[in-house]
């Protein structure tokens, strides 16, 4: 696909050009991309990625098979006036080209409904590792003991170092993306199923099985981040060029989905007072788990009857090949300095995704009564993720992540002062609307944020070397979020100061240990109580806000600025 280059004394007006048109017979000389123009003061931004996608050719819905032409300069009025000697239907088909808003075609929905479900199966375990499961171990753990199962997450994070494998190996019987997919889900259901066998075992003493059950979780979500390579290759095909922003949509509905399921949702149905509330069974782990298999092995049933396209490409995808054109993405300047965002954009609320929820537990909030804030907030993350898929399609893909970065920073002082401040139990109507209300909005900015994010990735990314290029981009992102945590829980216990006060003996111990359940139970044994002098949250939480505030000003929002400017091109290893 071409873009024709600006002459100064052309009308900003475009007709449907005829094979006779000199205009279309010069285009083909020219470089793809092109933005060349003899104003060199103004730059040309392109309102959509121009990708060169293997199997695709022109869109057919294009007059005579023209190439699309770069017309973000023109205002709404021109636009018209250049549609003004069209026919009526003619004029309705250039318009919504022009603006962007073609119908989603059956071929794309059932593309966007796959997509959906297969990022649904990552949720599940990634929502008990990074979720759920922390929140049942804070009972029996201190936070340095959290941070050893932090680490379970990461995989997920460093997959760039494996993604080259899963890009260039494949049966082409069964598809590039199927002869992962496939096999991943097969061996996620598996596991989960085995764990599923021990799992109230080693959560009964979880101190004695840390290590065992960071194994177990890291396995899961390894398995899972493979499945994500994948799937994040596929998407680049699955759908139509116009529509590729709706890829981030599908992750964030489908992920979102998962992790609801097994993290919130899971939490209400485990809590022993929410089951006696509403008189129902208990739902143990175990079970939970058992679920979470036969979904995934009923997903990979039905991929055996889903058809993949075949992928054509003369570019050489050997493993090596791939390795070399990550190096070669990673050389590029504007993926260097889109990867230094990524890395120091989530300091700033880092505290609070960590350790804000844990820390309103632990004062009196039920498990059950946050599952239920955040079952309320769930049709605003969707809602999120289709408005951050839809303004990611106009000539400015960043403004969704860069708008709601100052009220993600604001979002997290109050959340701060609402742990400080946080009332003793039990909490009346009133205040945890006031949680609901600001769980709403967190994760309203969090979705905008991730979905805008993700939608650039998609636009930038080329899909001649599959999804590395895309798993690179991403992985950044996942590591931004994954390498503070473990830090941030080692730096709450730090910089905590507790006391164990027994009474009888009028005797404070200093006692590190009374930052855990079973250190306070251990106190309680002497006949003592554990008080906390100094609660480490608050320091580690300023130190984030401050340090958020700072790299917010000086260089994440004017950085990201420019980047959403440069061509999509630039972005490119090939040409």
């Amino acid at each position: 696909m071409t873009s024709h280059s600006n002459n100064p004394n052309r009308k900003p007006r475009r007709r449907a050009a005829k094979k006779t048109d000199p205009l279309a017979a010069d285009s083909d000389s020219m470089p793809p991309r092109a933005i060349a123009t003899s104003l060199e003061s103004i730059e040309v931004v392109p309102r959509t990625p121009v990708t060169a996608r293997r199997g695709y050719s022109h869109d057919p819905r294009t007059p005579d098979g023209v190439d699309e032409v770069e017309l973000s300069l023109l205002r709404d009025d021109e636009r018209h006036a250049a549609a003004s000697d069209l026919t009526l239907e003619e004029e309705e088909a250039y318009l919504a080209q022009t603006d962007g808003k073609r119908p989603v075609s059956a071929r794309d929905k059932q593309a966007i409904v796959l997509l959906i479900i297969l990022y649904l199966i990552q949720g599940f375990p990634l929502g008990l590792a990074l979720g759920s499961i922390p929140f049942i171990l804070r009972e029996h753990l201190s936070y340095s003991e959290l941070a050893v199962f932090s680490l379970s997450g990461y995989p997920y994070s460093l997959k760039l170092f494996w993604s080259p494998i899963v890009d260039s190996m494949f049966f082409p019987s069964i598809g590039r993306r199927k002869s992962w997919i496939i096999p991943m889900q097969l061996i996620i259901g598996t596991t989960m199923l085995l764990i599923s066998f021990r799992a109230e075992q080693l959560m009964a003493n979880p101190g004695e099985h840390l290590y065992m059950l960071s194994f177990a979780f890291t396995s899961l979500v390894f398995f899972s981040a493979t499945q994500d390579i994948a799937v994040d290759g596929w998407a680049l095909t699955l759908l139509s060029e116009e529509n590729l922003a709706y890829a981030s949509t599908c992750q964030t509905i489908g992920l979102n989905t998962g992790y609801l399921l097994s993290y919130t949702v899971f939490l209400a149905l485990n809590s022993e007072d929410f089951a006696k509330r509403w008189g129902i069974p208990r739902l143990s782990l175990s079970s939970y788990l058992f679920f979470c298999a036969l979904m995934s092995f009923a997903v990979t049933i039905w991929l055996f009857f889903v058809k993949e396209d075949k992928e054509s490409t003369t570019e050489d995808i050997s493993i090596k090949g791939v390795y070399v054109t990550m190096w070669e993405i990673c050389k590029l300047r504007h993926v260097q300095i889109l990867l230094g965002i990524h890395l120091l954009a989530k300091i700033g609320w880092q505290a609070s995704d960590a350790a804000t929820q844990l820390k309103m537990v632990e004062k009196g909030l039920g498990r059950e009564d946050l599952a239920i804030t955040v079952l309320i907030d769930f049709p605003f993350e969707i809602i999120g993720g289709w408005l951050a898929g839809k303004w990611a399609r106009g000539d400015k893909p960043l403004r969704a992540w860069i708008y709601a970065f100052w009220p993600r920073l604001i979002l997290t002082l109050v959340s701060t002062l609402v742990v400080y401040y946080f009332p003793k139990p039990p909490i009346t109507t009133g205040f945890f609307a006031s949680l609901v209300i600001l769980t709403i909005f967190q994760s309203f900015a969090s979705t905008i944020q991730f979905g805008g994010m993700s939608a650039f990735h998609t636009r930038i990314s080329d899909p001649v070397v599959g999804g590395t290029y895309m798993t690179l981009l991403n992985t950044f992102t996942n590591l931004g979020g994954t390498w503070p945590r473990y830090f941030v829980l080692k730096g709450v216990d730090y910089f905590s100061v507790a006391t164990c006060n027994i009474k009888d003996a009028d005797l404070a111990v200093k006692a590190q240990e009374c930052v855990s359940e079973h250190g306070k139970a251990a106190c309680a044994n002497l006949g003592g109580e554990c008080a906390t002098v100094q609660d480490g949250y608050y320091i580690v939480s300023a130190l984030c806000i401050g340090f958020g505030f700072l790299t917010t000003v000086f260089f994440l929002i004017p950085t990201a600025k420019k980047l959403q400017t440069v061509p999509i091109s630039k972005w490119r290893i090939y040409s």
